[in-house]
């Protein structure tokens, strides 16, 4: 039977690899000063504060939600609170890794607070590891070793917010570096996209809208099996545009051609694309194309 380990506080880690508390609200691991975690087989991790380990090694299999983290040597995976991430760690070996574990009350009313909205890749979940080149994982370790540094000092008031922008660095870069990744996997991001093309169409085509209303972008992200953050950003950086924003413009021009291809009513119209209400249409329609579908009509005839 799996072990699950709730992960909520920073002394309580520590004290799972045998490392002192520097600061209440934060922890850098060095894997010369710790011990592993002492399980093996089968643990199920319950995070309750934000987490960054870098994979030296492979250990074993990830899964977090229904699909494997993509992960090999030197990738980093991240966690953030609420997250339940499923470990099966190789016989005879338990994971011992660098990385970096803040609370979030360490953020509260700071810069890295306002803008912890930004680092997406937390909620990346399946095939979405970040891969690092040796030069990325130098600059990896050298961001956690100036947080490290920053612990060693004693408490004052100047320490929490210099944690917290040395934190925001080391973010910073790994969101350069998965920009970098999106561009190298520009052939598999491709496949994404056209995937997604296809779905999108399917969708209208089968009469899905018609029985379980408008498309989300969750509902396109998990058959591309990919979390919806990661799939947003993939598709953002590869057409400059929101995978919501496609398919607004899908629903736009299907709801064009009906207008001015048909004498439906828009009421049928309306329900054909998967809107409960004619008015919802209206406003939808109109905020697209700056008029309403009657009077787009009465234009266009």
């Amino acid at each position: 039977m799996a072990q699950t380990v709730i992960i909520d506080s920073i002394s309580d880690y520590n004290a799972l690899v045998g490392m002192e508390t520097r600061h209440p609200l934060v922890t850098v691991i060095d894997p010369e000063a710790s011990r592993p975690m002492p399980f093996e087989g089968e643990v199920t991790y319950d995070y309750r504060v934000y987490a960054l380990f870098l994979k030296q090694t492979y250990c074993g299999d990830i899964t977090y939600g229904r699909q494997p983290y993509d992960y090999q040597e030197g990738t980093v995976t991240s966690f953030a609170p609420g997250q339940v991430v499923r470990v099966s760690l190789k016989p005879g070996l338990r994971s011992h890794v660098p990385g970096l574990l803040f609370h979030p009350d360490l953020i509260h009313g700071t810069s890295l607070g306002r803008n912890i909205g930004r680092y997406s890749f937390f909620d990346y979940s399946s095939r979405e590891a970040l891969h690092l080149s040796d030069e990325e994982k130098g600059i990896f370790k050298s961001c956690l070793r100036a947080i490290s540094s920053e612990l060693d000092r004693p408490i004052d008031r100047h320490s929490r917010q210099l944690i917290c922008r040395n934190i925001e660095l080391l973010l910073d870069y790994c969101l350069r570096f998965y920009d970098r990744q999106f561009i190298t996997r520009h052939d598999a991001n491709s496949d994404v996209l056209t995937r997604f093309e296809l779905e999108l169409n399917r969708y209208f085509s089968d009469n899905r809208a018609q029985r379980e209303g408008l498309p989300t972008v969750k509902y396109f992200a998990e058959r591309c099996f990919l979390s919806p953050n990661y799939f947003g950003d993939l598709v953002k950086k590869e057409t400059g545009r929101s995978p919501q924003e496609l398919i607004q413009s899908k629903i736009i021009d299907l709801a064009k051609d009906e207008l001015m291809g048909t004498d439906k009513p828009i009421s049928e119209i309306a329900y054909t694309l998967g809107f409960q209400y004619s008015q919802h249409f209206n406003r939808y329609f109109k905020r697209g194309v700056g008029k309403t579908p009657s009077e787009y009509r009465k234009a266009e005839a």
